[in-house]
């Protein structure tokens, strides 16, 4: 188990990024959930690099390889408002490293106007902080669960991701001693 979480503001260099306030509230959420030192991070870091001009996505294991933790037993969380991409997926909500100390998440798919719909901050909120958990869990070795509420089971729909659960299942809190 790492001793904190550092979140940074992730964005193509001249594009947004997401607000620190977005990022002041998640850390206060993963400093609860996770009992962490959690701090958000004003410098955004820059992810042009990333940029598939035949996707129109950003590959989001090219930006985990960039992270640096900012200290040892220190994890690090990217924020973006870019969409997301691995190969073999059309896109992702987010990746981490199994058991390492890195991880990003998107808004982009999280928001209800990406399907069209008005927008909805508290949907927003709810969706950003279940994926930031789900991928923390990956960091600290967990894998996907069979139990649909948990929130290390697989989402690869938002709808998905709205019917689970803010919290990991007895089975998961139990492996990483929470």
């Amino acid at each position: 188990m790492y001793q904190g979480v550092d979140l940074i503001r992730a964005a193509p260099e001249g594009g947004s990024a997401p607000t620190l306030e977005l990022l002041d509230w998640l850390s206060m959420v993963i400093a609860r959930r996770l009992g962490v030192s959690c701090r958000a991070h004003e410098a955004p870091f820059d992810i042009q690099f990333a940029y598939d001009a035949a996707r129109d996505q950003y590959y989001s294991s090219a930006i985990l390889a960039q992270l640096a933790p900012r200290g040892e037993h220190r994890a690090i969380l990217a924020v973006t408002t870019t969409d997301l991409y691995v190969p073999v997926l059309t896109f992702v909500f987010g990746e981490a490293q199994l058991g390492g100390p890195r991880a990003i998440v998107s808004l982009r798919r999280l928001k209800d106007e990406f399907y069209g719909m008005a927008p909805s901050p508290e949907k927003l909120s709810e969706r950003l902080a279940k994926e930031a958990l789900h991928e923390l869990g990956h960091t600290l070795g967990l894998r996907h669960c069979d139990n649909w509420r948990c929130v290390m089971s697989s989402s690869h729909a938002v709808e998905r991701l709205d019917v689970k659960e803010s919290q990991y299942c007895g089975r998961c809190a139990a492996a990483i001693g929470r």
